[in-house]
């Protein structure tokens, strides 16, 4: 079991590094969000400084500012798209390489981002690695707008659904409800296993208000776990 902090970076940076094996000059390279995507930008930056021609979509305002400050070329999708790479972290992956994303809140771009890509690789230590999505909250991003009716809403399509003794809360940051880089609130659901990845996402969009939700879905090809002394790849 890894429980030093550095340790669990020393996996996360190797599986970052074990991605750049997927990287090769001209890409078009969806950049993710979270402790893991930004030790692959700051791995990715000295192959820039050495000649390597990229052009790099940010997927949150924070890795925008971190990959400019180490000298990667940014674009926007619209120019862009599709993107020949994403490469992004989760909260939580299985071995279908089935999702859950969303614990920095910038599920909604990431996941256009990534769906805008031929191809996406996500990066993580081995604590990632689960055998069922759900211990993990599932992140839903919702507009402000009515929230908290909207959430009603949610919460009674998730027990039509069977999950039953579950917990939903708006997400706080210092005190006061977090905003996603869109302006809009997440509600973080903890529903135990999820049974069904595929079924309870498309039930949570029919609930007028909900713009999007952490579980990505055949979205991801490549999955690379890191653990002690090994990297794991996990193809689709």
């Amino acid at each position: 079991m890894v429980t030093p902090m550095t340790d669990l970076t020393t996996l996360k940076r190797a599986a970052a590094a074990k991605a750049l094996e997927y990287v090769s000059d001209g890409m078009k390279l969806g950049l993710g969000s979270g402790s893991t995507a930004e030790l692959f930008v700051e791995l990715l930056a000295p192959r820039v400084r050495g000649g390597q021609k990229l052009l790099c979509v940010p997927t949150s305002e924070r890795t925008a500012i971190f990959a400019r400050k180490l000298g990667l070329t940014l674009s926007t999708l619209d120019d862009q798209a599709p993107l020949d790479l994403t490469v992004d972290g989760a909260d939580e992956a299985d071995r279908n390489l089935d999702l859950i994303k969303g614990g920095g809140g910038m599920l909604l771009r990431e996941k256009i981002v990534a769906s805008s890509s031929k191809k996406m690789i996500v990066i993580a230590d081995e604590s990632k690695l689960v055998p069922r999505l759900g211990k993990f909250p599932l992140p839903v991003e919702i507009v402000e707008f009515g929230h908290k009716t909207i959430a009603a809403r949610l919460q009674s399509a998730l027990a039509d659904l069977g999950y039953k003794n579950f917990r939903m809360g708006l997400r706080q940051k210092d005190g006061t409800p977090f905003k996603t880089d869109n302006g809009n609130v997440i509600y973080d659901c903890h529903l135990g296993v999820i049974q069904n990845a595929a079924k309870l996402g498309t039930a949570i969009h029919t609930v007028p208000g909900v713009v999007e939700h952490g579980l990505f879905v055949g979205i991801a090809a490549t999955l690379i776990i890191a653990g002690p002394g090994e990297v794991e790849v996990i193809e689709k």
